[in-house]
């Protein structure tokens, strides 16, 4: 009896690799859970990333340390999901998409466990990053349910994926403002480390390796060169308000920014295994995404972060006067309307294409920080502009990763996505240095004016625009469902 053996998928074409690979029969009972996993580890990840906003202001007293010291409990967070996302991204093409996501996530638990068991700043900072490491979950999710799932299944997949991201930043603020209001902060690094041990247990038994690989030796004179070019511009972008934007050690910094990229990006281009491949990033079928991906990262964080803030402040001032939970509860509207939107999008771009949801999702954020911006407004209207501009993000970012998907080659699907996360968090980051800016020059009499909350808002505004100015020069795609893993037209 001769037994056919089927070709492997990395020698396949990348529409029929990813329907070969997912045939119905040819996957594991388990496989059934894979979506569910993913994105419960999508949230989780967020949630990790956000737990930390709202014990921020107690944390000096909890440790004894300074405030300076303090704030890279979140610097530190996002410094490694920056630098650790794109590098994991191109591990994860090379060496296996579920190896390194349960790297991932044994990395994150045990930076869970470190904040439970420690009240000293070092080690906390220290935990904190390596918590940031679950930056590189989503992409990694994003890659393996393009490579495991149907080819009808895969959109509404990806866009829930993607949507995770800003779920779990909404879930995060109330999980972690109930917990250290009810109970001690250690409590809720012990939980979220159980919650880590499940996500990876799970992951263990119910996700398979994928077979697309790309080959090749990993670029680690590429990796430490982007390491020192995301350091150079992301700590004096998360620093500048507190050591002055003029002083030398921010413009020396931003200046050895500028070089290191250059020298980075002549390296990357001479290399025949570069870490990402920059001539498919210069596509523009990549390139639209990676920078759309950029302002609407800036754009999504500040319905949070300055909402929350705005909540809290007291009523004498611009604010409402709420508690740390109050506030939190006001914003899980926007996580419900991320989930449902987030499959909203998959539909209208199944139907009138990427460009569309994109343009819609712009228009959201746009009214939804013009409506922020009014000064003075009920509370019921706040949290309706919450809603309306988490719907704006959720059908941004159910779209994003499918632009990808469509537009980079199968065996850099990873490193793709690693680096349009990259460039989210970079949005992030720089939201919260403008913000923290914006509002720290308008204080007056220790708290922040409603002039200066609806500038920081307007600053949102204004990126939201350009997000849909952006989207105007976004290539066209196939739109059926029946071919949407073909590839977008450049």
């Amino acid at each position: 009896m001769t037994i056919s053996l089927p070709r492997p998928l990395s020698s396949m074409p990348r529409a029929s690799s990813a329907r070969a690979a997912a045939e119905p029969q040819s996957l594991p009972v388990g496989s059934r859970f894979l979506l569910p996993i993913l994105a419960f580890a999508g949230v989780f990840q967020a949630v990790l990333q956000t737990v930390m906003v709202p014990l921020l202001p107690s944390m000096p007293a909890f440790t004894g340390a300074g405030t300076t010291s303090v704030s890279w409990l979140i610097t530190a967070t996002l410094l490694v999901g920056a630098v650790v996302t794109p590098i994991f991204g191109r591990l994860a093409d090379m060496y296996g998409k579920k190896r390194m996501l349960m790297a991932a996530f044994v990395i994150m638990t045990l930076g869970a466990v470190l904040c439970a068991v420690t009240s000293d700043i070092g080690l906390l900072i220290f935990a904190r990053g390596l918590q940031g490491v679950g930056g590189a979950v989503i992409p990694i999710g994003i890659s393996i349910l393009r490579d495991e799932l149907p080819p009808e299944k895969v959109h509404r997949a990806i866009a829930m994926m993607s949507s995770t991201l800003g779920i779990g930043t909404a879930l995060g603020l109330p999980f972690a403002a109930a917990i250290a209001e009810y109970s001690h902060w250690h409590v809720l690094f012990w939980v979220i480390a159980a919650i880590g041990l499940a996500v990876t247990t799970a992951a263990a038994l119910f996700i398979r390796e994928s077979a697309v690989r790309s080959g090749g030796r990993f670029d680690g004179v590429g990796a430490v060169g982007l390491t020192a070019a995301l350091v150079s511009l992301l700590v004096p972008i998360t620093q500048g308000s507190s050591w002055g934007w003029s002083s030398p050690a921010v413009l020396g910094m931003f200046a050895s920014s500028v070089f290191l990229f250059a020298l980075w990006g002549y390296q990357q281009l001479r290399n025949r295994n570069p870490l990402i491949d920059l001539r498919v990033s210069a596509r523009r079928s990549v390139l639209l995404p990676h920078g759309t991906a950029l302002l609407v990262g800036f754009a999504f964080y500040g319905n949070a972060l300055i909402t929350t803030q705005l909540l809290q402040a007291p009523r004498s001032g611009a604010g409402y006067g709420l508690t740390i939970l109050q506030a939190a509860v006001c914003q899980l509207p926007t996580s419900l309307s991320m989930i449902v939107f987030a499959q909203v999008g998959a539909s209208v771009t199944a139907r009138f294409g990427s460009k569309v949801t994109i343009l819609a999702g712009a228009v959201c954020l746009v009214a939804g920080y013009s409506l922020h911006a009014v000064p003075g407004k009920e509370l019921w209207l706040v949290i309706t502009a919450l809603g309306v501009a988490a719907i704006g993000t959720a059908l941004v970012y159910s779209t994003l990763p499918m632009l990808i998907v469509r537009a980079a080659p199968a065996t850099q699907m990873a490193a793709a996505n690693g680096v349009n996360v990259l460039l989210r968090t970079m949005g992030t980051t720089m939201c919260s240095a403008v913000v923290a800016s914006v509002l720290a020059a308008g204080v007056v009499g220790g708290t922040a004016t409603s002039g200066s909350f609806s500038l920081a808002y307007g600053v949102c505004a204004v990126l939201a625009v350009l997000v849909f100015a952006v989207s105007l020069a976004l290539p066209g795609h196939v739109r059926s469902q029946k071919n949407v893993m073909e590839p977008l037209v450049t």
